[in-house]
């Protein structure tokens, strides 16, 4: 009786091969490296964290620490030792002599260390 006979089947090889992709041409990213940084954020604080060699750059919101450290490299020709980003939502507040409500936008702050020999010129 034969309910688990082995059959013997030949597969024929298919003539259709993947598609070879060139890597040397292929970009790392997609991504537009001068469209990160939207601004330099010139406030008192800031100024005084430019010292210590932080600046501090108002960000794309979809933007993360490797995509600002490419783009610091790209822009300003230095490598960023320590990237912090800080993520201000937008809220509502209370403006106005009546009390109205105001929606303020918010944004998304890097903050970005250098070494000592190092400088950013923003102004």
């Amino acid at each position: 009786m034969a309910l688990f006979g082995k059959k013997k089947e030949t597969k024929k090889e298919s003539a259709v091969e993947a598609p070879k992709v060139d890597v040397s041409k292929a970009a790392s990213t997609d991504w537009d490296l001068s469209s990160v940084i939207v601004r330099p954020r010139i406030t008192e604080k800031t100024v005084g964290m430019s010292e210590q060699n932080v600046y501090t750059f108002v960000v794309k919101r979809t933007a993360n620490k490797y995509d600002v450290r490419d783009a610091i490299k790209a822009l300003y020709n230095v490598t960023p030792v320590k990237i912090n980003i800080v993520n201000k939502k937008p809220a509502k507040r209370l403006v106005g002599s009546r009390n109205r409500m105001k929606q303020v936008p918010g944004m998304k702050k890097a903050y970005v260390y250098l070494k000592k020999g190092d400088t950013i010129n923003i102004v």
